[in-house]
């Protein structure tokens, strides 16, 4: 069944910039333009793996297990890692997908390090928030109540909604950004926990930083997070991405687009 050609149109504009950009920067580099992402699947891989077994689930504890409860330096020290510690809850797989799925373009889109970057400030905004949420109580709007404190906050997760957001917002692909953060709003409606709560605080804070960039763009009249940035490794590059002017809505190949 194909689609309309109003439904196209509206598939090139919301994914043809990200698609062109993803397609073009793996023509061009290939598998060395997913080295972060490959790495993160690997280094996810391996810590499902030992935390699994008697003598090495204690030492991932003690270096990625964060609790709001923690003292602080020590939650700060570990959260690096607790990003790729799965939650034993959970199928690995799903975070294994994730990572591939969403670091993946994101690494293509935004380059290495800023994709570490975001996951990583998305990911503190999560463990930041539990801490203040615990500390306002549950009879607050934000609130938590106290045995949340004691949770065990690991995964992804945070990191993923926090980087599709980001790129949604810097290749203008409205449409996929709000799905997103509807998700993260009808998770907290339909199963208020920690981890829902979390993903709405990666998602303020990524928004916060996509709108302070986007000011600081405009005030420079060029167009940074939501403009079309440069690639990666050009000269005087802060992006992955490679130029979009020579998107064409009638030669541009079918699309697609990421989930969290």
């Amino acid at each position: 069944m194909s689609l309309s050609p109003a439904l196209r149109r509206a598939a090139v504009r919301e994914w043809g910039p990200l698609f062109t950009a993803v397609r073009q920067r793996l023509a061009e580099h290939g598998v060395r333009a997913l080295a972060l992402t490959l790495t993160a699947v690997a280094l996810t891989a391996a810590i499902q793996v030992t935390q699994n077994q008697a003598w090495g689930y204690g030492p991932v504890r003690s270096l990625g297990a964060v609790r709001a409860e923690d003292p602080l330096p020590l939650a700060l020290l570990r959260t690096p890692l607790s990003l790729f510690v799965p939650a034993l809850d959970l199928p690995v797989w799903g975070a294994l997908a994730q990572i591939l799925l969403v670091f993946g373009v994101a690494e293509v889109c935004l380059g290495r390090w800023r994709t570490l970057a975001v996951a990583y400030g998305a990911t503190l905004a999560g463990t930041l928030y539990a801490r203040i949420g615990v500390a306002l109580g549950p009879g607050t709007f934000l609130g938590l109540p106290a045995s949340d404190a004691q949770v065990v906050d690991t995964g992804p997760s945070a990191a993923v909604v926090g980087l599709a957001v980001y790129v949604c917002h810097q290749r203008r692909a409205w449409f996929t950004g709000a799905l997103v953060v509807l998700a993260m709003v009808v998770e907290v409606l339909v199963k208020d926990n920690l981890a829902g709560r979390e993903h709405l605080a990666a998602i303020a804070a990524v928004l916060v930083v996509c709108g302070v960039r986007e000011w600081r763009g405009r005030r420079r009249g060029g167009q940074d997070c939501g403009g079309q940035d440069l690639p990666a490794g050009g000269s005087g590059t802060r992006s992955g991405a490679p130029p979009m002017r020579s998107w064409n809505f009638r030669r541009g190949p079918a699309q697609r687009t990421s989930w969290w």
